[in-house]
């Protein structure tokens, strides 16, 4: 059998019925690039567990890895203790290169029942629907739920590996543990959100109660050129999770933290970024620059040791054109 990627690339992959592999490892295909892995008995699992990527199309070390890891099952090298479902999320998008079809798709979750029509929308509702039966159907006494959908960046970052935390939900608080434990897989920093986004991630974490992170693993490149992009420490972390390994860091602040003081929205077509769209994430702001200018609406940098995240001019009417970002703390 061809790879799971490959032959989801091909068309080959859709429901099908759940079997039980020679270790006692039970497996069944979900979905057209979705598919859930479970120990021998799930109720005695440590942790569910969700990685998802290719949410765009054109960030492919991610997918390159997660391949690797759903092969290992399949093949026997690696035998779950906890439940663990795969998502390829784009598929349409992957097979073409491209960032997304007709939409960007992280910006396509929580939506329902305003749900849009087109092929990512359409992607995302069946996408958190999986998500949802997933963790409902644990079983058992309530263990750890995380999921790490796993992206690259359009452009250069100063900080190469860095996730974003969602915002919680009324009531819940950032995890300075679960933060922690991202130092483990290689992230050297964190955002907390301070507006609530319609990402994969979000969504996971406001309706399945999950501890959950938008994780960025360096520069979008096709499939084949990844070699840049060391993901040797996030691997191990995942195979040890997937093997019910829950660790503990040993130090705290091995991850830097900073909060989203501001979003820079599009809203109009008069918007102009005044640096340069492709400017690295984490490049520093100099307090009083004007940093872009929407119309009447001007946006000048008022924060003390300020950074821009994600500037980018040439995204839709109504999203984040950038962030500006401050360094943080946590009780």
């Amino acid at each position: 059998m061809n790879s799971f990627l490959a032959e989801t690339l091909a068309g080959r992959t859709a429901i099908a019925l759940p079997y039980c592999q020679a270790n006692g490892t039970h497996v069944q295909v979900l979905d057209e690039g979705v598919i859930r892995f479970e120990p021998r008995d799930p109720a005695s699992r440590v942790l569910d567990l969700v990685i998802s990527c290719g949410v765009h199309g054109n960030e492919t070390a991610p997918v390159e890895l997660v391949d690797r890891l759903i092969s290992a099952l399949l093949g026997g090298e690696l035998r779950p203790r906890a439940r663990v479902l795969f998502v390829f999320g784009n598929i349409e998008a992957l097979r073409r290169g491209e960032r997304f079809v007709e939409q960007d798709m992280n910006r396509q979750f929580c939506r329902v029942p305003d749900v849009g029509d087109g092929p990512e929308a359409r992607r995302a509702a069946m996408l958190e629907m999986q998500l949802a039966r997933f963790f409902a159907q644990g079983g058992g006494e309530p263990v750890p739920r995380l999921h790490y959908d796993l992206h690259t960046a359009i452009h250069g970052s100063l900080i190469e590996k860095f996730a974003i935390y969602p915002l919680p939900a009324p009531g819940r608080s950032f995890d300075a543990v679960e933060i922690e434990r991202l130092g483990l897989a290689g992230v050297s920093a964190v955002l907390l959100q301070s507006a609530a986004a319609p990402t994969f991630s979000l969504f996971s974490s406001r309706y399945c109660n999950a501890s959950a992170f938008t994780v960025e693993l360096g520069r979008a490149m096709p499939f084949g050129q990844n070699q840049s992009v060391d993901l040797t420490r996030l691997a191990a972390y995942l195979r040890g999770l997937i093997e019910g390994e829950l660790p503990k860091p040993v130090t705290r602040d091995a991850v830097a933290v900073y909060r989203v003081s501001r979003e820079l929205i599009k809203r109009s077509d008069a918007f102009r970024l005044l640096i340069d769209g492709e400017t690295d994430n984490f490049t520093p702001l100099p307090q009083g620059m004007p940093i872009a200018e929407d119309g009447d609406i001007r946006w000048v940098v008022d924060e003390e040791n300020a950074l821009i995240v994600f500037p980018n001019p040439d995204v839709s009417i109504g999203q984040r054109a950038g962030l500006i970002v401050v360094p943080a703390t946590l009780p």
